[in-house]
């Protein structure tokens, strides 16, 4: 894999990219509490210590995609940035969210350190301007449908603010009903155009699968992941909660976080053959 664009600094002391190292961001999908969101942070803040990984916090405050209108889709836009805020006290560690409207990114913006665009956003132009505006980094989710080359144009129109802070995310492509496959032939296309993050958690949606809620195949989360992260991958993503079974937003793919300390110190190794092997 090519060696990609110069990295994004995505909070005080921390960038992503090229000749950095392995980011992880990680957090439950969807803020259920501000109790449960902060012990969420804390408990992977302790990991991030544990194993010396750069991390960043992920928690959405409204999940506008749901399978179904009974889903639960989050406190809302005023109380989940507070349960941020708070995060961000408790733990100090940087904080990243989604942001579904334009008129959210700059209220988002005070409050994380990066924001995200979910994939079936991806190509909404103004929702795209008004993230680049902000000035904060934004990262791109590729949409199920956009081919990875596809993706230099969504980028464009982020730097189309003077904002060059871009990071885009692999989370699968459509292959059929309910199904999503990734194609490691694509890792390589999008790095060539801004640092890349690997979802390992959504890459494993079955989307719709059970009715009324997104199913998912969590059993292949490790593999796709070693595979995403000896192909080159800039950051790894996955959806952490104490209670998968039971969380109230994709749980049929989120880890517990057991599973993600295991999976992290899997995904270090091979990183670090991989800086080995391609060293100079």
């Amino acid at each position: 894999m090519s060696e990609g664009p110069d990295p994004v600094v995505l909070a005080p002391g921390l960038a992503v990219g090229r000749a950095r190292p392995l980011v992880f961001i990680a957090g439950p999908c969807v803020i259920e509490s501000p109790e449960h969101v902060v012990r969420m942070a804390l408990l992977l803040r302790d990991i991030a210590a544990e194993l010396g990984i750069p991390l960043v916090f992920k928690a959405s405050f409204d999940k506008a995609n749901r399978s179904s209108l009974a889903s639960y889709r989050g406190p809302g836009l005023e109380a989940g940035l507070a349960a941020l805020a708070e995060v961000k006290r408790a733990t100090g560690l940087p904080l990243l969210t989604d942001v579904h409207e334009p008129a959210q990114a700059a209220a988002a913006a005070a409050v994380v350190d990066v924001l995200q665009v979910p994939a079936f956003l991806c190509r909404q132009t103004d929702l795209l301007l008004a993230c680049g505006r902000t000035g904060k980094p934004v990262n791109v989710k590729k949409g199920q449908f956009v081919a990875p080359h596809d993706m230099g144009n969504v980028a464009a129109k982020v730097r189309s603010t003077g904002n060059r802070g871009v990071t885009l995310t692999e989370r699968g492509t459509s292959f059929g009903y309910n199904n999503l496959v990734v194609d490691l032939r694509g890792l390589a296309t999008m790095r060539r155009i801004a640092p890349l993050v690997f979802d390992a958690t959504h890459s494993l949606q079955l989307p719709g699968g059970l009715g009324d809620a997104t199913g998912g195949a969590r059993e292949f989360v490790f593999d796709l992941a070693r595979g995403a992260v000896a192909a080159g991958v800039d950051a790894v993503f996955a959806e952490v909660h104490d209670d998968p079974p039971h969380a109230l937003s994709d749980a049929a793919t989120q880890l517990s976080p057991a599973e993600f300390r295991t999976l992290v110190a899997q995904l270090l190794a091979i990183r670090r053959a991989y800086d080995t092997t391609t060293a100079g």
